[in-house]
């Protein structure tokens, strides 16, 4: 059986290693996080450095906070390349951009050495559920040589095309999901604003047009207040400014996008950066001086009978 790199045990790596293991997969893991790699080893997995996993694994999957820590980690002094095999398979599963995907690649193929850029949508409820979507770009061969991991991590998987095509996917992704995000935390304050209930709003759209995964993922973490991160604004924060810059480098105006990415700032210099990014509704709460939350429900609203607030 191959062995398996895995560098990477954050909010998202972390469940998608534990899947690898629970199917048998020879997994050598590493991150700075240490009770996170004891997690992993108390469940059978091996602790080793960059330069132990390029050494000896056929396959290394890489799922970081930013392109420059990829870089350092594939490239750096005693970084995974320093000796890796011809032949080996490199797969980043971090949100970078796609000039850093094609640099990794270029990198990589000098040393006869695979590389497919392969971002996920999902996050974290995803990534413990294995419903992860991946979308790759790179070598067909590659690709193929990777599905039966894919297929364990996650529920889809396509290659979209040469290396870099699956980040400019990603990014792609990311501005649909971090603007619907903040378009329906606008919503929610108006009609909040206006004296309805949030939550009989959201049962009388969501069955209709303006319904989306995004509005079911969200909207029930808002009303009850829950910020717990599935998806970090910090991370998102990041995958805009990618947006942005790349949309920059091959002028493509991006109006709303770049507002999206004023709008995070703000909540950065709140303090929101480790919240979910459904948290995004407060820097609109805070506009309009109102918050998104269920109505409480108490006896008074049943004609006086007895019976608890919930």
């Amino acid at each position: 059986m191959s062995k398996i790199g895995f560098i990477g045990l954050g909010i998202m790596g972390k469940p998608m290693a534990k899947h690898l293991i629970g199917e048998q997969v020879k997994l050598m893991v590493n991150d700075i996080n240490q009770s996170a790699v004891k997690e992993l080893t108390a469940m059978g997995a091996a602790q080793s450095g960059y330069r132990e996993i390029g050494a000896l694994c056929d396959i290394i999957f890489l799922i970081l906070p930013n392109g420059s820590i990829v870089q350092e980690v594939l490239f750096g002094e005693n970084g995974v390349m320093t000796e890796v095999r011809p032949g080996t398979i490199i797969c980043d599963m971090s949100s970078v951009t796609p000039v850093e995907s094609k640099f990794c690649y270029e990198k990589c193929a000098e040393k006869n050495v695979g590389f497919l850029d392969a971002p996920v949508s999902g996050g974290e409820p995803g990534a413990v559920n294995g419903t992860l979507a991946f979308m790759a770009g790179g070598d067909q061969k590659d690709f193929e040589a990777l599905n039966p991991y894919f297929d364990i991590m996650g529920s889809s998987a396509l290659l979209i095309g040469e290396p870099g095509s699956g980040s400019v996917t990603k990014l792609a992704n990311q501005i649909i999901v971090n603007n619907t995000i903040a378009v329906v935390s606008e919503a929610f304050v108006l009609a909040v604003k206006a004296g309805a209930d949030p939550a009989r709003v959201y049962e009388a759209i969501r069955g209709g047009l303006a319904g989306s995964a995004v509005l079911d993922a969200k909207i029930p973490m808002i009303m009850e207040r829950n910020f717990t991160p599935g998806g970090k604004i910090s991370i998102n924060h990041k995958d805009i400014k990618n947006v942005v810059n790349t949309a920059h480098e091959i002028d493509v105006p991006i109006p709303f996008t770049a507002q999206l990415f004023e709008i995070m700032q703000a909540l950065k210099v709140g303090g929101h950066m480790d919240e979910d990014h459904g948290g995004i509704v407060q820097y609109f709460e805070q506009l309009a001086g109102v918050t998104v939350e269920k109505e409480k429900i108490t006896s008074e609203d049943f004609g006086g009978q007895n019976g608890s607030s919930h």
